[in-house]
């Protein structure tokens, strides 16, 4: 299998970019803005930039059987997050009927395309989506444009990630301001400071969404057009500061006393229902929050 992967110098790019290159049979070629040292073959793609004519010009050139699309933007300006979330993923779907319309698609989405739910019922991918702000907004464009595209016949699906994870976490996530914070507190002598801590999160490892693109990848065919990737289980923030600060060795205060995201007083509570992705493609989660957190604060040491 050769498989066209754009977004690899991110932090989920790069967990799908390591497994599929430890994986036997497959070929990687990487597209993006910005070179990937780990990749033995690379590609220059804007997909928020390049028009449909271009990004055809980039599936020409890489012939793949299967594209992995883990790029995006998570903030900026309504027109970065639109063209990088919304615009960009149609442009690909569009240059792929044109030019690889046999190849799959799989499309990262996210549960921020959920918005609001009710508390203590698990999501389930037919529920009614209602983002609360421009990110999920944008997300939830994107996987409609792929939808869009299934329609016209393109072998594509969504999978829509919950909270990850794990080694190489963003830094505007909570888990990279925990890091940060935790730093800072322990050089200074002081008081772990954050948001508030009171939502409760499905939290996902990196390495387990790469699974299950790989998954994705590998079935003989994929039903749904969207697929929940999550832990299966709703945690309160506070458990993942806890966390933190027990594989830190940190025995102070944390405090929740700083601003907390609008986003998150938004949605107070969110858990993956799994019964679907479990049966489309086999894919269960295999990384405990715990393992997530002790790798993630390792590979920062």
């Amino acid at each position: 299998m050769r498989v066209l992967l754009i977004g690899a110098t991110g932090f989920l790019g790069g967990h799908v970019l390591d497994l599929l290159s430890a994986t036997e049979g497959t070929t990687v070629v990487t597209a993006g803005r910005s070179p990937v040292a780990a990749s033995a073959a690379h590609l220059r793609l804007d997909l928020g930039g390049d028009d449909v004519a271009g990004i055809g010009s980039v599936l020409a050139e890489a012939s793949p059987d299967a594209v992995v699309n883990c790029a995006g933007a998570t903030g900026g300006e309504p027109a970065t997050l639109a063209a990088a979330n919304a615009t960009g993923p149609a442009r690909l779907a569009t240059a792929m009927l044109r030019v690889r319309p046999a190849a799959r698609l799989v499309h990262l989405g996210s549960s921020a395309e959920y918005g609001r739910v009710p508390v203590g019922v698990p999501v389930t991918e037919d529920a009614p989506e209602c983002p609360v702000g421009a990110y999920g907004l944008a997300k939830l464009g994107g996987t409609r444009a792929i939808e869009v595209a299934r329609a016209a016949g393109l072998a594509a699906v969504t999978l829509r990630v919950f909270n990850p994870v794990g080694p190489g976490s963003a830094a505007n996530s909570l888990s990279g301001r925990l890091v940060a914070e935790l730093d800072r507190a322990i050089a200074e002598g002081d008081d772990v400071r954050l948001g508030p801590l009171g939502a409760e999160r499905d939290f996902v490892d990196a390495r387990d969404v790469a699974r299950a693109v790989l998954a994705a990848l590998e079935a003989s065919t994929v039903d749904a057009p969207v697929l929940n990737v999550g832990s299966g289980s709703a945690v309160p923030s506070r458990v993942l500061a806890a966390l933190f600060t027990g594989v830190a060795g940190f025995t102070g205060r944390v405090l929740e006393e700083a601003a907390g995201s609008a986003r998150s007083a938004d949605v107070p509570w969110q858990q993956a229902d799994l019964r679907l992705v479990t049966t489309a493609l086999g894919w269960r989660p295999g990384t405990d929050l715990a393992a997530s957190v002790r790798d993630h604060w390792l590979a920062t040491r």
